[in-house]
């Protein structure tokens, strides 16, 4: 027995806002219409699909099958009605007539699911019907002509959804009747439901997600949900070494002769880090947060001035999600001091101990850190929304 299905995809759009039917936005870089024809194409279970779309929009699908396609599924488009039940019966229409099941779809829908469309496709071969719904989970009242509110019992209600499957013959039996009475309804079920006995609810994994976009609002959303989730900076920094200053590490003061030369307490490794982080904000540099033209700064520790780095981490909306960290210097030896450095940059972090690592490197005699002229460090971060 041939399945096929209708994707409908005639609608104005006008509650979205958008400019243009909603079906051709992006979402998350492909439209809503591309997403909906990949997953029927990617069931396998399809000999063909129709889609039933405005006159006004035959360009920009034409356009889009160029951009997003090849829609290699698609062999038939049908002109949408002043109705969805109008473009429904029009979809119908342009089926073959040795069709034998077709699956009702608004493209409105672009996240449906595989197991979400096997579902109703099996269940329309055993029982004439399979429509998808999901659970109630809102309390609903019913609202009388008086204003009289009634609660229905939650438990036995479904919402409904799209793709709606049948038999092809008897629901295009049913649309033309309907013509035919003047009979006009919000979905292809309460035609089955008024001409046959009931239909068939189903349910499947993904349900859930099956949502439809309608307003400017649900695309908004989804633009924030497709923004990333992480993000990534580096950092660099170098300092001088010089007799009669502390050096210190990560937080960390070790014992020798010499110490790093700067502004604050100068810190290379956490200076690189912070850099990091303020690199993965799009904040600039420690330079333009903690000039050294500013006394207040002079002889700083730089592991607080970290703290306030990952208050501006905090109040963006980001946490850290690890972080590396490599000091070059031919002298002294630090594989002693590694372990407290990184317990130090875990707490100024806000993270465990595994999501940090603290390393160090010679460079051979090459280079002013090879001459022991200087410290630098480099680091990268990782940003977790």
């Amino acid at each position: 027995m041939s399945a096929w299905a209708v994707i409908v995809a005639a609608g104005r759009g006008e509650r979205a806002g958008l400019g243009k039917n909603k079906v051709f936005w992006p979402v998350d870089g492909r439209s809503a219409l591309a997403r909906c024809l990949d997953a029927f194409e990617a069931c396998g279970r399809f000999d063909g699909a129709v889609i039933v779309l405005s006159q006004s929009d035959m360009q920009a699908y034409e356009a889009l099958a160029v951009s997003e396609g090849p829609f290699l599924l698609v062999k038939q488009i049908a002109l949408g009605g002043d109705t969805r039940q109008a473009s429904v019966y029009n979809g119908l229409k342009a089926l073959p007539e040795d069709a034998g099941i077709v699956a009702i779809h608004d493209a409105a829908r672009p996240f449906v699911s595989q197991d979400v469309i096997e579902a109703t496709l099996e269940s329309a071969r055993m029982y004439g019907s399979g429509v998808i719904s999901t659970p109630v989970v809102d309390t609903i009242k019913q609202v009388g002509p008086g204003g009289e509110v009634t609660s229905l019992e939650r438990a036995s209600l479904r919402a409904v959804q799209t793709p709606q499957t049948f038999d092809y013959h008897k629901i295009l039996e049913a649309h033309e009747r309907a013509r035919a009475d003047g009979l006009s309804v919000t979905d292809d079920a309460m035609l089955f439901e008024h001409y046959y006995a009931g239909v068939r609810l189903v349910s499947a994994p993904g349900a859930e997600a099956n949502i439809k976009l309608t307003t400017r609002a649900d695309f908004e959303v989804l633009e924030r949900r497709s923004r990333p989730d992480v993000r990534v900076g580096q950092g660099y920094d170098v300092h001088r070494l010089v007799e009669g200053r502390r050096l210190v590490l990560c937080g960390v003061e070790i014992p020798w002769e010499k110490g790093l030369d700067g502004h604050s307490d100068a810190d290379v490794a956490v200076h690189a880090l912070m850099d990091a982080l303020l690199g993965a904000l799009g904040e600039g540099d420690i330079g333009r947060h903690f000039p050294d033209t500013d006394p207040a700064y002079k002889g700083a520790d730089s592991m607080r001035l970290l703290a306030v780095v990952m208050e501006k981490v905090r109040v963006a909306g980001w946490r850290v999600g690890n972080a590396d960290v490599t000091i070059v210097a031919q002298r002294p030896k630090l594989a002693g001091y590694m372990d407290a450095m990184k317990q130090n940059i875990a707490w100024g972090l806000g993270v465990a101990p595994e999501c940090v690592n603290v390393k160090a490197t010679t460079t051979e005699c090459l280079g002013f850190e090879g001459e022991g002229l200087g410290i630098s460090a480099q680091a990268v971060a990782l940003l977790v929304r």
